[in-house]
């Protein structure tokens, strides 16, 4: 079974919550500067970062769109959602079945399985038919889970992405 932060003494959550919230937004500028986009603000073109609220698919197809989303991620503590996507769609073109194997194995310890460091948010089912498609890994045995972790990334993330301030911040130093 997996253990969850409520296994922890309440003080010591209590104390994360606080500084969740006290260090929150220098977080989010030191990613947001390690990412290197505050620098390039102004050298975006601003139909690229425009035609990153047309489409989650046009944001994450954009390199930069991209870095500015995995800096939003960070700063709500859920980047493991787009690293997980990545490592899926890097799995998905590996072609030997020997680097299947240890990559599929990776991934699943890292993002899946129970008491994973960045474990996604799954149900049961669609943990269950990926841990089945693991006895034998395919480049497609992470397909409904990377489906699912999209999904809950376009439907929820992706528009708080667009409203974070991060974003507008984005939009603001545009050039015409």
């Amino acid at each position: 079974m997996c253990r969850g932060l409520e296994s922890l003494p309440i003080t010591c959550l209590e104390r994360a919550k606080e500084l969740k919230a006290r260090f929150g937004s220098f977080i989010l500028k030191q990613e947001f500067n390690l990412m290197g986009l505050s620098n390039k603000a102004d050298k975006l073109r601003s139909e690229d970062v425009l035609n990153w609220r047309t489409s989650f698919q046009n944001l994450l197809a954009h390199k930069d769109g991209l870095c500015a989303f995995r800096a939003f991620l960070v700063s709500e503590y859920s980047e493991e959602n787009v690293a997980f996507y990545l490592a899926c769609e890097d799995f998905r073109t590996t072609k030997s079945s020997s680097k299947l194997c240890s990559k599929a194995k990776k991934i699943y310890e890292e993002f899946i399985g129970c008491d994973a460091p960045r474990e996604v948010n799954l149900d049961h089912e669609t943990r269950t038919i990926t841990k089945k498609n693991l006895e034998r890994p395919t480049s497609t045995c992470f397909e409904l889970a990377q489906s699912k972790i999209y999904t809950l990334m376009e439907k929820d993330c992706y528009p708080r992405f667009l409203k974070s301030s991060l974003y507008l911040d984005l939009t603001k130093h545009l050039t015409p």
